[in-house]
């Protein structure tokens, strides 16, 4: 087994043993957090943890039933745009202002909608080599 195989293993069987404490795994779909993150990749998130200015999060999507994955840009206390975000908001954001709906579009969301921090993309290993489609 190469290296990376055994950090992803590692990975994953971490993962597993710590189900129980509110970890889980997300599957990037869009392009939003692109360069960060990619279609395709896997992260791994918790649901404990504290939220700070700069986290990727795991949130619902306040007007759709579908989850994203997004960049804390606003804490509660913060002046974003002459708003003062109150005591239970959050303003997300991705990392491809093009090509991302995010807090700019439907404003800051309570804290109940964050799922979970994300800690690390297990999938692809960082190291790969990414190959463009059809090659």
């Amino acid at each position: 087994m190469r290296g990376w195989a055994w950090v992803a293993a590692a990975v994953m069987a971490a993962w597993a043993a710590s189900r129980g404490a509110g970890t889980f795994r997300v599957e990037v779909a869009g392009r939003s957090m692109v360069p960060t993150f990619r279609p395709g990749d896997w992260l791994v998130a918790t649901r404990r943890g504290r939220i700070r200015r700069g986290s990727v999060v795991v949130l619902a999507h306040p007007d759709r039933p579908i989850d994203l994955v997004k960049r804390v840009h606003g804490v509660p206390g913060d002046l974003v745009d002459g708003r003062l975000l109150g005591t239970d908001e959050y303003l997300v954001v991705g990392d491809n202002p093009a090509g991302s709906s995010d807090g700019r579009r439907f404003g800051p969301v309570p804290r109940r909608v964050i799922e979970g921090v994300v800690r690390a993309r297990y999938w692809p290993h960082p190291g790969a080599v990414r190959l463009r489609p059809g090659r």
